[in-house]
Formats: C-alpha cells, sequence, structure tokens
C-alpha cells in the first residue's frame, strides 16, 4: 500500500502542483487584494499550509516579515528555491506544521491559510494552535472550499482514496459551521465572502478576541 500521509501525498505530487496553472485566475487576484488591505509595512506574517509559496512571493514584499511554512518537503524545496530566485529579504520559507519551532512562536500580526482548512484533520486543535500564535486584535485569514453539500455524497470515496494514497485527507462542512467553529476558537468574524459559487469557496478575516 502507498504511504497515505498527508506530507508523502504532497511531496510526491509536489512538482506537478507547482506546474499546475492556477484554477481561477480572478478569484485569486481578489483574494491577493483583500489580504493585503489588511497588512501592514510594520507586519509579521505566517502563511501556513503555503505549498510552494507563489502567495508569499506576493505578499511577503507588503510586510516587515513573512514565514511561509507547510509540513511537505517537496513543497518547501520548491518554495525556497523560488524565494532565492525572487530574493525578497523580508521572505522565509520553512518546513513544519503548526507548533513545530521552526515556524517560531509569534506573536505574528497575521495568521494566513489558503486553500487548508478543509485539508487538516482537526480544525479545533488548528485553530487553538493559531489561537497561540496571535496577540489580542491578531488576524486570522483563511479561503477554504466548504464541500459539504456538494461532495457529501463521496465521502466514502474520497476515504478510500486517501487510504490507498491516492488523495490528501478532505475534512467536509459547510461555511456556516466553519465560521461557528472559527468563532467559538476566540474569534469575531470581520469579514466573509465566497468565491467560487460551485466548491463555495468562503473567504474569511477574523480578529483574535
Amino acid at each position: 500500500m502507498a504511504n497515505n500521509s498527508s506530507p508523502d501525498f504532497w511531496t510526491r505530487a509536489a512538482r506537478k502542483y507547482a506546474e499546475s496553472p492556477i484554477g481561477n485566475p480572478e478569484s485569486y487576484e481578489a483574494t491577493l487584494a483583500r489580504t493585503q488591505s489588511y497588512l501592514r509595512k510594520t507586519d509579521e506574517v505566517l502563511e501556513i499550509g503555503a505549498g510552494t509559496s507563489s502567495t508569499a512571493l506576493r505578499l511577503a514584499p507588503s510586510v516587515k516579515r513573512y514565514v511561509s511554512s507547510d509540513y511537505s518537503a517537496g513543497m518547501v524545496e520548491i518554495g525556497q528555491e523560488k524565494a532565492w530566485e525572487a530574493s525578497i529579504p523580508s521572505l522565509t520559507v520553512v518546513e513544519g506544521g503548526l507548533g513545530d519551532p521552526s515556524l517560531g512562536s509569534g506573536p505574528y500580526n497575521a495568521v494566513l491559510a489558503f486553500n487548508l482548512l478543509h485539508l487538516v484533520p482537526d480544525l479545533d486543535d488548528t485553530f487553538a494552535e493559531v489561537a497561540k500564535l496571535l496577540p489580542k486584535g491578531g488576524l486570522f485569514i483563511s479561503k477554504t472550499p466548504c464541500l459539504a453539500r456538494r461532495f457529501g455524497l463521496f465521502r466514502v470515496m474520497i476515504g478510500v482514496l486517501h487510504l490507498l494514497g491516492k488523495a490528501p485527507h478532505v475534512s467536509l462542512f459547510t461555511a456556516t459551521q466553519l465560521e461557528r467553529r472559527i468563532v467559538a476558537a476566540g474569534f469575531e468574524l470581520i469579514e466573509t465572502r465566497t468565491y467560487q459559487r460551485f466548491t463555495r469557496t468562503r473567504y474569511i478575516v477574523a480578529r483574535k478576541l
């Protein structure tokens, strides 16, 4: 049986993933613009699940310090190659997940998570770890496919593919369920909007209370 751990899955997929075009460029650019509007030149920012750091390359020049992190060695390798070529002084690309020393202990002014939250096995633990890295008033900015209503019938198939190493772990939830769990973790929602209606991709900006 193939290794079915998510880091190994994404490492195997890293080069192909890096070569894939952005699925919805208009939505991607809109997300970047909205996120950049919340960031200041003096901010220190952490992006988790950053993949090959494509978004980090766009946002890092706007802040004092930007740490781009991913737990897949293959993704990080490509991200480090891109960062070296771009030579952005504020950008550091590191391997590790939430709780790993490589990400630092904060506090960060903002933590970003794009197209990640549906891939983590425990949302509540993730939000708790994010909260530890933020001061009061710090921002948690995310964009997440909320797949429960579209793909609920395929829950078993997704699970089987994951066990076979053919797919990563995928959590199915609605936008409302996701927002409630963020609020329960000690955040207030200050902006929400939906992109890509088919996958109900939800953009959320939340402030730590």
